[in-house]
């Protein structure tokens, strides 16, 4: 449990910090043709350096079938829906809805794994998921102005969640770098093809500033974020894990307020206290499903 720590303000920090460049990231070009881009050159990267560590990149054929429905459900869903959603409503409102994936996984994990919330994981549950209704409600203007947005945030926490729990279940033998890395191309495949019939526009060279960002989204977020989920995921049971990273809308909202002027008040603060308190009580004893 104690090793999975380190890996969650890794993850907090790269993920949460990274929601209010999605807008800048899409201002020139599709939603699709960015996500495309990042996955793509995240997975390549990843299973390159893989490849220099002398790890094998082989997966096994049994496994393939999940790791396919593994990296549909999350990196397909997840990263089309999330984006959108955050492109429509403000940033940090849509990664708390994206962000009520623990909530989903929690509830997968018991119906398909077994495995049962035990009291101190339920009253986390509970102390973070009061942080995010609170900021769900704080949001009902922003989502009353664009419902799709709502949706899209609520639909990519429900494929991440989904995504979570195949992998948990189906236990792959493999690195988290390599994992991290095919489940990226496999990602790529529909999202390079949608890219191409649904970017539209002609081709052209996009400024040097979305440039920047679809590689820092690409390096950063998507190869290192992910490689520090997977690991987490590996770490602990799929109910905990989801919760781990509840934080992470915490820093969207603040990096949302500073680089966009979104809102932070009293309402935020005290979210953010609830989702730390949540996360700490589920991280730091060891808890242990029934």
């Amino acid at each position: 449990m104690r090793k999975a720590i380190p890996l969650v303000f890794i993850l907090t920090l790269v993920w949460g910090s990274t929601w209010p460049l999605f807008p800048v990231a899409v201002r020139e070009v599709s939603v699709w043709t960015f996500r495309a881009v990042s996955t793509l050159g995240a997975g390549l990267a990843l299973l390159a350096l893989a490849r220099l560590r002398g790890e094998s990149l082989r997966v096994p054929r049994e496994h393939w079938a999940t790791l396919i429905a593994a990296a549909l459900a999350y990196l397909v869903i997840w990263n089309v829906a999330s984006t959108y959603a955050a492109v429509l409503i403000p940033s940090g409102q849509a990664a708390i809805l994206g962000f009520t994936m623990p909530f989903w996984s929690a509830l997968i994990a018991w119906v398909f794994l077994g495995q049962r919330p035990g009291p101190r994981v339920l009253l986390a549950l509970a102390i973070g998921g009061l942080g995010v209704v609170l900021l769900i409600a704080n949001g009902i203007g922003a989502y009353a102005k664009a419902p799709l947005g709502f949706a899209l945030g609520l639909f990519a926490g429900i494929g991440w969640a989904a995504g979570t729990v195949i992998l948990k279940r189906g236990r792959i033998p493999l690195s988290p770098l390599v994992l991290t890395g095919w489940q990226l191309l496999v990602a790529a495949v529909p999202l390079v093809m949608a890219a191409f019939a649904l970017g539209g526009g002609e081709w052209f060279m996009p400024s040097a500033t979305t440039l920047i960002v679809i590689a820092y989204i690409t390096i950063v977020p998507m190869a290192i974020g992910n490689v520090a989920w997977f690991a987490i995921v590996g770490l602990l049971p799929a109910n905990i894990a989801g919760l781990s990273a509840v934080m992470v809308p915490v820093v969207a909202m603040i990096a949302g307020a500073i680089v966009h002027g979104e809102p932070l008040g009293p309402v935020q603060w005290a979210s953010m206290v609830c989702c730390a308190l949540g996360v700490g009580l589920a991280l730091l004893k060891p808890a242990t499903p029934t």
